[in-house]
């Protein structure tokens, strides 16, 4: 029997405002087997952005628990929610998100800053990371000086710094031609299938979702 990496157990969330509470996610409950590809489809305020915060430790429900590597993370303080990001996932976003006065290998270097690894490791690391992704003569470059597709791969390496269990890519291939965008794909499956790395993935690209083992279709705050 497969092993969960990640649970979810009658998740809400509810937001308050005023005498109004407006509840983004109704109820929803689904485990990740260790090691899987999971997509997450649904249309814009559908509730998605809302559930990968649950599923990243970057937010707590306000009923529910969230079980992340065994541990209950649902009441956790954001110190604690902090501690289980930087070790146990790993982020990548459709907008890059790298400092743009960084370069490369400082952009990867600084998850292991925050994690207090030794800064002649936090170096070899980075470089193993790059090289390993072709990016061996853009180690020194900033963001503005590359492409679309070498920016998305840098945050792939920043993604894998900490050698997460768990990657969560949210729209990773939204702001890349469709040929970057497959070789992204590639990239990534490679991750999971040959480092067994558990990969979630949110995306609006029935293509890809049709990569993963399965697909979690959520529409008005629940799973359809």
């Amino acid at each position: 029997m497969a092993e969960d990496i990640l649970r979810l157990e009658d998740i809400w969330k509810i937001y308050e405002f005023g005498q109004t509470s407006l509840a983004v996610l109704k109820g929803i409950s689904f485990s990740v087997d260790k090691g899987s590809f999971v997509a997450i489809m649904g249309p814009s305020g559908s509730g998605k952005s809302t559930l990968l915060h649950m599923i990243g430790a970057l937010d707590t429900p306000t009923k529910g628990k969230v079980y992340i590597a065994g541990k209950d993370i649902s009441r956790y303080s954001e110190d604690e929610l902090a501690g289980i990001r930087g070790k146990n996932i790993g982020f990548v976003f459709q907008q890059f998100n790298l400092f743009p006065n960084l370069t490369a290998q400082e952009n990867v270097i600084l998850p292991m800053v925050f994690q207090k690894s030794p800064e002649k490791e936090r170096v070899k690391r980075a470089r193993e990371l790059l090289f390993s992704l072709g990016l061996e003569d853009r180690i020194h470059h900033r963001p503005a000086e590359l492409s679309g597709g070498e920016k998305q791969r840098i945050a792939i390496a920043r993604a894998l710094a900490n050698d997460p269990e768990i990657i969560v890519a949210d729209e990773p291939t939204g702001n890349l031609d469709s040929e970057t965008g497959k070789k992204i794909m590639e990239v990534l499956r490679t991750l999971n299938k040959e480092e067994g790395k558990t990969l979630i993935l949110v995306t609006h690209d029935p293509n890809i979702a049709k990569l993963a083992e399965k697909t979690i279709h959520i529409k008005d705050g629940k799973i359809q």
